[in-house]
């Protein structure tokens, strides 16, 4: 972080004195010890973006039960899941602008007002039609929280403890969607689907009531900034024609896939140039104000970053797809009994992404980066031995051994390459992680789903020989993939460079 800014003049009490300790155009705030208000608000803002997220993946296992009582098909069920993507494809390449031009107040009142609604449409939502509305509105919520979260704990909390906040929000990141599906089996066990979102419905306004409290109503540092219709189209149309191109070549609701009148090639393709587009409209903004500020890729850790943690992530949530495909077509194992197998490789990151993050306070990115990166690529060629007769405490050891992994590479990763940013960037590159992470995501589920159709259909297309030379054929492939982690952090600098550290990009 800059050491160049001075505290505010004016005394200021809870949540508002980290953030206006310097005016708005500043790099970033000299950031202090939390006083209570701003802790309390930290922690809902934490829980908060665990509920909000854990959302994504909740609502995939009551797909059948959803089809049932709606009288709906699957292809119809399914866009509940494909539509919660790609509205967070649009909104979350947003969120840099809206952070930036908005208080952390507005905005987390704005998100939270969102879901909340969201939540209580689909709870009582009489058809498919207002489902997907209720499910619009909670990602448009969600799209917003991440990259929220993220800024303010970077204006908030000091350079040296930087890494221990990033363990905080790498924990909601990656625990959050893979505990989604046990936690909806553990529900649905007792209860209706209906009751996935009555259950969430009392934390999102008992956060927005707390937000509306504490949280500061900060000066934000893009006040002036002029909204650019045209950046806003090619966003949209790029990133979520991007997302739902590539959701729709596996073609399956086990992923949230959608069916499309044309090739998803055609849409991928058309989406890649309008991003080009996209990219070419921002440069030529840069200047007057962009709808999401490129200066962001001048810093050499932060483009590392974006390329570490978006492979990681398509990763495990490619992993996360195959591991539920391969046990109930291949071993017969039920959903809700893959979903307990996978738990306590959530439950592992969860706990040690804020121990990591703490080590990362003290030794470094690379120390950290390079040995995760090697556990993550010896735990999916490890998954890639998958058979017909393996056992589950294999599949189990194998699930912990990568969600181990992960949040040695995260967590360094995320503080290291937002600390290389100036305060008016965070919000831009915190945005721009998030959005990467979920197109990783998408295109890895695609990727690996169509390797398994490739394999099966190399060894007839059908039984359980086929399948199985599917599933090993996707797993070689990540496993392949998974290399690619340690030769980016060969590329880390070496020794102690904290997060947090002087930005290196205004």
């Amino acid at each position: 972080m800059s050491s160049t800014h001075t505290p505010s003049p004016t005394p200021e009490t809870g949540a508002q004195k980290a953030v206006n300790s310097a005016p708005p155009t500043a790099s970033m705030p000299v950031a202090h010890k939390l006083e209570k208000a701003e802790f309390l608000l930290l922690t809902i803002m934490v829980i908060a973006g665990f509920v909000l997220i854990l959302n994504e993946t909740l609502l995939g296992v009551a797909l059948p039960e959803i089809m049932r009582d709606l009288n709906i098909t699957a292809s119809t069920a399914q866009w509940t899941s494909t539509g919660f993507m790609l509205t967070m494809a649009v909104v979350t390449p947003a969120s840099g602008f809206i952070i930036s031009r908005f208080s952390i107040r507005t905005v987390f009142m704005g998100a939270m007002l969102l879901f909340s609604l969201g939540t209580l449409v689909a709870a009582t939502a009489p058809g498919i039609g207002m489902l997907l509305t209720g499910r619009v509105l909670q990602a448009s919520g969600t799209g917003v929280m991440m990259p929220l979260l993220m800024t303010t704990m970077m204006r908030m909390v000091a350079p040296s403890k930087i890494g221990q906040a990033m363990g905080i929000i790498g924990m909601v990141i990656s625990a959050a969607p893979a505990m989604g599906p046990t936690v909806s089996g553990l529900i649905l066990g007792v209860g209706t689907w209906r009751w996935l979102f009555w259950l969430v419905l009392p934390i999102g306004i008992a956060a927005l009531l707390v937000g509306m409290k504490l949280a500061p109503a900060d000066a934000p540092t893009g006040s002036n900034q002029k909204l650019d219709a045209l950046s806003i189209l090619l966003s949209t149309l790029g990133f979520g024609g991007l997302v739902l191109g590539l959701s729709s070549m596996g073609g399956s609701s086990a992923h949230g896939g959608a069916h499309l009148p044309v090739n998803p090639w055609v849409v991928v393709i058309a989406a890649a140039i309008i991003l080009a587009i996209f990219v070419w409209r921002q440069l030529k903004l840069q200047d007057r104000g962009p709808f999401m500020d490129m200066r962001i890729f001048r810093s050499r850790p932060f483009t590392l970053t974006v390329l570490m943690t978006s492979i990681g992530m398509g990763i495990m949530l490619g992993t996360s797809i195959l591991i539920p495909l391969y046990t109930a077509n291949v071993l017969g194992v039920s959903a809700l009994q893959t979903g307990l197998m996978l738990l306590p490789g959530g439950v592992l990151m969860a706990v040690l992404s804020p121990l990591v993050g703490r080590m990362s306070d003290r030794f470094g990115a690379r120390a950290l980066v390079l040995p995760g990166a090697v556990l993550l690529a010896g735990s999916i060629w490890l998954m890639s031995t998958f058979s017909q007769t393996t056992p589950q405490w294999y599949i189990i050891a194998t699930y912990m051994l990568m969600t181990f992994s992960l949040p040695f590479i995260n967590t360094p990763m995320m503080g290291l390459g937002l600390g290389s940013l100036s305060g008016e960037l965070t919000a831009f590159g915190s945005s721009a992680m998030t959005t990467f992470q979920q197109v990783s995501g998408a295109a890895s589920t695609a990727v690996f789903v169509a390797l398994m159709g490739v394999g099966a259909a190399a060894h007839g297309g059908t039984g359980t020989d086929a399948y199985m030379a599917g599933v090993h054929l996707a797993f070689l492939v990540a496993a392949f993939m998974s290399l690619t982690s340690i030769v980016v952090a060969l590329l880390l600098p070496a020794g102690k460079q904290a997060a947090g550290s002087a930005p290196i990009v205004h």
